[in-house]
């Protein structure tokens, strides 16, 4: 795989991942999320979570959107999509494996496009974000949320080399992939914000 696509670690993880500490953390960001992207979208008819995971975002955001026709997940390991199949029974969600940087929907088809804590690990973020870009119409709303902090920077010199790690680097990134400047909001403790980012007309 790409690199810092890290699929193998969140295959093994798959059955356990809302599970523990971990599993609360990941829904306590997971719950923010939902809440600021029904503050951002009031009533989307299609949603698209880019990294879904097991699908706990988007099982939040359903019950929020009784009105959605269609919420989407995809994910790079395909233990997330099993098990993100297995754990709902609203037949509005639909997951499929694949990568942010080839989404596989048409051009301005969704209305509001999440991730949440995926896009660290994109191999390719601003190839990512021009996708969320395209499959989002005019006016369409973009949720990311991830690790953005200036705590983070020696990590761009070592281990997360070029990646976006702070808002400053994310900013340019989604300026160029198409959206207009971001509003940015604290999520949880220091490290982890949320950028809400419009796609230009």
């Amino acid at each position: 795989m790409p690199p810092y696509r890290d699929v193998a670690a969140y295959d093994d993880r798959a059955g356990q991942y809302e599970q523990g500490w971990r599993g609360r953390l990941h829904q306590t960001i997971g719950a923010r999320t939902a809440a600021l992207a029904t503050s951002t979208e009031a009533r989307p008819r299609r949603v698209l979570d880019v990294g879904c995971g097991t699908g706990y975002l988007l099982r939040m955001l359903a019950g929020h959107y009784p009105g959605a026709e269609e919420l989407a997940g995809i994910d790079a390991a395909p233990n997330m999509i099993e098990t993100a199949r297995r754990l709902t029974d609203d037949k509005r969600l639909t997951f499929a494996t694949g990568v942010a940087e080839r989404l596989p929907y048409p051009d301005g088809s969704v209305d509001l496009v999440v991730s949440s804590t995926s896009f660290d690990h994109w191999s390719d973020q601003y190839a990512g974000l021009s996708e969320c870009a395209r499959v989002l119409h005019a006016g369409g709303h973009l949720v990311l949320v991830d690790q953005f902090s200036l705590w983070l920077t020696p990590t761009l010199a070592v281990s997360r080399r070029g990646k976006a790690r702070t808002r400053g680097r994310a900013d340019r990134l989604l300026l160029r992939a198409g959206f207009d400047r971001p509003r940015w909001h604290r999520l949880h403790a220091v490290i982890i914000n949320a950028a809400v980012a419009t796609k230009r007309s």
